[in-house]
């Protein structure tokens, strides 16, 4: 099964930090079109400590990372 990147990062506040799924959609609706903004949202209105954010924002640029190297993989593969 195939997550996007999105619902990844809610799960992981959900199994995490315990982060209600209406506070979350509350966060996601406050932070617009600008999905950058969603952690800063959490964190502005509450819902995860500033020392929580920084475990999102290294878990992003993990999951970034991943989702990376299987790009890259999956090219290579393809190419042979």
């Amino acid at each position: 099964m195939n997550m996007s990147p999105r619902s990844l990062l809610l799960h992981f506040l959900q199994d995490k930090f315990a982060v209600p799924e209406t506070s979350i959609e509350s966060a996601l609706h406050y932070s617009g079109q600008d999905s950058n903004l969603f952690p800063i949202v959490l964190w502005q209105y509450g819902l995860i400590t500033l020392e929580q954010l920084d475990e999102v924002f290294d878990w992003i640029a993990t999951a970034s990372t991943k989702q990376e190297f299987v790009i890259k993989r999956t090219l290579i593969s393809n190419d042979h």
